[in-house]
C-alpha cells in the first residue's frame, strides 16, 4: 500500500502527540521570577472523566496529561486494580498505565504496560496441523509478520521500500504512512518498537508496536487500535462507570495556577478622591483607587535597578492606544513595536503601559515604564482620565 503521503488532519494530530518522548513529566510550578500565583492554590490530585464514568488519580493523572491525555491514550475504561505481584494498573482506551512498588529496570514506577506484547504472535501453523488442515492464507501471513527479518531479509526490505526504517532492537522495521507516525510521536518512547511487520487482515494494514498497535485503510487516517479495551475485554476486567463524588471533572483549566494580586487592605492611603493609581516599587504592585476605595490591584514590573522608575507624584498627561517605543537608554537599546494602552505620566517618556512579550510581573524588568498585564493595561487604559493622580512610592 502509500501510505507517504499523509492527511492535514493526521498532521495536525501527529504535531499534537509529538514531543511525548518523556512518559512522566510531573506538574511544575510556574519559574522563578514568572507571573505570581496564589500560594495557597494547589492542583487536584484526581479527576473525573465522565466520557467513561472513570476517575484518574495521582502518578497517573500526571503521566495522562503530560502524555497528551485522551488523544495519546484514550480515557480510563476501568478503575486502579492492584494485582497479585502488588502491581497497580489501569487500562484506558489505547494502553495500560502501570505502578510498580519497586520501581522497573530503569528505576521508572509508573510505565506503560507492553499491551502490545500480549496481543501474541498467533500459532496458527502448530493449531492447524494438530488439526490436519491447513491455516488460512491470511492468518498465515499474520503470523509470519511476527517473525524477526534476518539480516538479509532486512537489507531486502531496505532496497524494496525507500522508506523503510529497520529498528534492530525488535528485528522489525517500519516504513511509509506508518513509519512517519511512530517517528512523530517519539519513536520507542510512545509505541514502542515495532513486534511485527506490518500485515493485512480483512482489508486493513496493521502494525504492532510494543506499546500499541496502528491501523490504517484506503480512504483513512492512521489510527491507533483501542488495544486497551481489547485486552480489558479479554481479561474480563470490571469496567462499570464508577459514582463521581465530590471529583471534580476534568478540564485543563483546572491545572492553571490562579494569579496572585496585591492584597486589597494592604494599600496605601489613596493620593486623591477620584480615580488614581499607586504604585510600591519594593512590593512591584500597582493598586486602583476610586473615590479612595480600592477597586483592583496587580503586579506590575517596574525599572530595573539602572533604570529605576522615579518615585514621586505625577498626574497622566498622554494617552496613546498603541505605539512603537525605540531608543538607547544608559547604553542599552530597545525597540519594540506596538505597545499598547500607553499611559505617560512624566515629560521623560516614563508610561504605564501594556506588556505582551514577558510575565514577569512582581520583578523589575523595565527601562523606568511601569509594565501592566494585558488584560490589566485594556481595562485601565479604558478608565483612567487625563489628569488622573499616579503617585509612585518606595
Amino acid at each position: 500500500m502509500s501510505r507517504s503521503r499523509l492527511s492535514t488532519s493526521l498532521v495536525i494530530r501527529l504535531w499534537r502527540l509529538a514531543g511525548i518522548a518523556a512518559l512522566l513529566v510531573m506538574a511544575t510550578a510556574p519559574a522563578a521570577g514568572a507571573y505570581p500565583v496564589d500560594p495557597n492554590w494547589s492542583p487536584p490530585s484526581t479527576v473525573y472523566i465522565p466520557e467513561t464514568g472513570q476517575t484518574i488519580d495521582g502518578l497517573f493523572l500526571d503521566l495522562w496529561r503530560s502524555g497528551g491525555g485522551a488523544m495519546s491514550y484514550g480515557n480510563p475504561i476501568t478503575p486502579e486494580m492492584t494485582e497479585s505481584d502488588g502491581q497497580i494498573v489501569q487500562y484506558y482506551q489505547y494502553a495500560r498505565f502501570e505502578y510498580w512498588p519497586e520501581g522497573d529496570e530503569n528505576g521508572n514506577y509508573v510505565t506503560l504496560g507492553e499491551v502490545g506484547r500480549e496481543l501474541g504472535p498467533p500459532l496458527l501453523v502448530r493449531r492447524f496441523a494438530s488439526r490436519g488442515t491447513t491455516a488460512p492464507r491470511e492468518e498465515l501471513t499474520v503470523a509470519r509478520a511476527w517473525q524477526p527479518l534476518s539480516d538479509a531479509d532486512a537489507t531486502r526490505m531496505t532496497v524494496e521500500q525507500p522508506s523503510y526504517r529497520f529498528v534492530p532492537e525488535t528485528g522489525h522495521g517500519v516504513w511509509g504512512g506508518f513509519r512517519a507516525f511512530w517517528e512523530a510521536t517519539g519513536e520507542a518512547a510512545y509505541l514502542g518498537n515495532p513486534l511485527s511487520e506490518e500485515y493485512i487482515a480483512e482489508g486493513v494494514s496493521y502494525q504492532v508496536f510494543e506499546r500499541g498497535q496502528l491501523r490504517w485503510r484506503e480512504g483513512e487516517d492512521i489510527a491507533m487500535t483501542p488495544v486497551g479495551e481489547m485486552l480489558a475485554a479479554r481479561y474480563d476486567v470490571a469496567r462499570a462507570p464508577q459514582p463521581q463524588g465530590s471529583v471534580p471533572v476534568y478540564d485543563e483549566s483546572l491545572f492553571v495556577p490562579p494569579v496572585a494580586i496585591p492584597a486589597l487592605d494592604a494599600a496605601p492611603p489613596a493620593p486623591s478622591g477620584g480615580r488614581a493609581v499607586v504604585v510600591s516599587l519594593s512590593q512591584q504592585a500597582l493598586w486602583a483607587y476610586e473615590k479612595g476605595v480600592v477597586i483592583r490591584s496587580t503586579y506590575v514590573s517596574t525599572g530595573k535597578e539602572k533604570f529605576r522608575t522615579p518615585a514621586g507624584f505625577y498626574t497622566v498627561n498622554t494617552k496613546v492606544p498603541e505605539q512603537d517605543m525605540a531608543g538607547v537608554i544608559g547604553g542599552e537599546s530597545y525597540n519594540v513595536p506596538k505597545v499598547p494602552d500607553v499611559l505617560y505620566f512624566t515629560n521623560r517618556g516614563h508610561a504605564i503601559h501594556g506588556t505582551y512579550w514577558h510575565e514577569n510581573f512582581g520583578t523589575p524588568m523595565s527601562h523606568g515604564c511601569i509594565n501592566l498585564p494585558m488584560d490589566v493595561a485594556d481595562w485601565m487604559y479604558e478608565w483612567a482620565p487625563l489628569g488622573m493622580a499616579v503617585l509612585i512610592v518606595e
